[in-house]
């Protein structure tokens, strides 16, 4: 079960007003990209009426006519097309995750019909991920499961100890025969692979929905090309940082905020045996890490534990499998340990060429040493684990351009859509993001818990909301929060 650790992250789950001037005008005066060949989706990406294409991207977007590498890209039509307003590009978060099937996951997933007649949905996998050119980090099976989640550090030392691990991996990222694209391997450069994408498209604006770290990329696409965007929501927002060190600090933030949803529904279910009350849920959860500390239960420890609990609570739905899996812990039964799913090398590997790449990290012992002390007070479910040292403590210090700062400059034209009670996206974090656009952004939250809300969520009033942004461009004139629902 450790196995779940890195994939509960990697699977969560990010410009610049003052670029160099050469970055800055090779993003807005490249050349169009001729049109876009439509086909058959490759082999494990194929969906009913989806269309797939390859793009290609220059590599340094400081050198527009060097080296070009390629953007897999997939296409859902409308049906209706004299009531197509455009195009829809969509992202479903990462950094690291494919989107290439993502509008099809969304038609399926009960997208309004009105927004699926109204848009053309794009999906792509991001430069470096999956079908499009992919990066690698030569990760071993047991350091894909490591992923760049540190076990729990209870005491300095154990910060200490996790050094040579992270160093290693950062390493092995920055040796490997895809080395040469990690610099480049940037949410800046996703965005511009973006424009890219809608130049080569045929379309003078696009739309966009972006989830978790989706909502970051979006945050980034609408701030370099600000007249470029047409209807824009963010779903389960990251901060104005986006993935940097404070976001990874902040997941244990989202387990504590998250976490009484779950104690509420398993002392509502009598059945599990892990307590008649909320807090006695609660002190189940810290006699089962006290006890996987002392001794490790079918491989299983208490860092697992912990991650695998932060995993499940993304969704309601999961929360029974959750209370089972407490429950074999419990009693000794025996624990379902899930296989590694095919394309987590590549995952991991673009999750940290993004992470470590878009912000500079802490480089020292001492300063994660710090950092989970506090948060193990703080945050004491999580905090000793994502405060720890990882890879990005030990990536190279060149960067090709700084970090992106996201403002306020541009149209009005960002709705963000929020669950109170998420654990990979904080509410905290999401105002942090509504307050660096300023006027340029509404937020819907909804009291409930989870990650992502839209069109999946469950919650009417926030997805009426987002329905009406992108079908008619209306939104609401200020910040609104919804009311819970009833289950259903």
């Amino acid at each position: 079960m450790r196995r779940s650790l890195s994939l509960a992250l990697a699977a969560t789950a990010f410009a610049v007003t003052a670029l160099s001037t050469a970055a800055s005008s090779s993003a807005t005066v490249t050349p169009t990209p001729s049109a876009l060949q439509w086909g058959p989706c490759p082999e494990g990406a194929s969906a009913p009426r989806l269309e797939c294409s390859t793009l290609e991207v220059p590599l340094d977007y400081r050198d527009p006519d060097g080296r070009q590498i390629e953007v897999a890209v997939s296409r859902l039509r409308s049906e209706k097309p004299s009531q197509r307003r455009g195009v829809l590009l969509t992202n479903p978060g990462g950094p690291g995750g494919t989107g290439l099937t993502y509008p099809a996951i969304l038609a399926a997933s009960g997208m309004p019909q009105k927004v699926l007649d109204s848009y053309d949905l794009i999906g792509f996998d991001p430069r470096g991920v999956g079908r499009s050119t992919p990066v690698t980090c030569d990760l071993t099976e047991e350091q894909q499961w490591r992923g760049n989640f540190p076990p729990y550090a209870h005491t300095s030392a154990d910060v200490a100890r996790g050094v040579g691990p992270a160093r290693k991996i950062a390493e092995q990222c920055n040796k490997s025969r895809t080395a040469w694209m990690l610099p480049h391997t940037t949410t800046a450069n996703t965005a511009r692979d973006m424009d890219r994408l809608r130049a080569a498209l045929g379309e003078p604006n696009l739309s966009y929905l972006g989830a978790s770290y989706g909502s970051y990329l979006g945050a980034v696409y609408t701030t370099l090309f600000p007249r470029r965007g047409d209807r824009i929501i963010l779903d389960s927002n990251l901060g104005p940082g986006g993935y940097d060190v404070t976001a990874m600090r902040e997941l244990a933030r989202g387990m504590e905020d998250r976490f009484p949803d779950f104690a509420t529904f398993a002392a509502e279910h009598p059945e599990y045996g892990l307590g008649a009350t909320p807090g006695q849920v609660t002190a189940t959860f810290w006699e089962l890490v006290k006890k996987l500390d002392a001794k490790p239960v079918q491989g299983v420890n208490g860092t697992a534990f912990r991650a695998y609990t932060f995993e499940q609570i993304y969704a309601d739905g999961s929360m029974p499998k959750l209370a089972k899996f407490w429950q074999a812990v419990d009693t000794g039964a025996e624990l379902p340990l899930p296989e590694l799913p095919e394309g987590t090398e590549n995952l991991m590997a673009s999750r940290f060429a993004v992470v470590c790449g878009d912000s500079r990290w802490p480089g020292t012992v001492q300063e994660y040493q710090r950092n989970v002390a506090v948060d193990r007070v703080k945050y004491p479910m999580l905090g000793g684990s994502t405060a720890s040292i990882n890879p990005c403590a030990f990536w190279p210090e060149e960067r090709t351009e700084p970090p992106v700062r996201i403002t306020g400059r541009g149209p009005s034209n960002v709705l963000m859509v929020q669950n109170e009670r998420d654990p990979g996206t904080p509410l905290a974090d999401a105002r942090e993001l509504r307050r660096a656009f300023g006027g340029r952004a509404t937020m819907v939250t909804a009291d409930q818990g989870g990650h992502g809300v839209y069109p999946y969520g469950g919650n009417t009033c926030v997805n009426d909301a987002a329905t009406t942004f992108l079908t008619t461009g209306e939104r609401p004139a200020r910040d609104v929060s919804c009311a819970a629902e009833p289950s259903k």
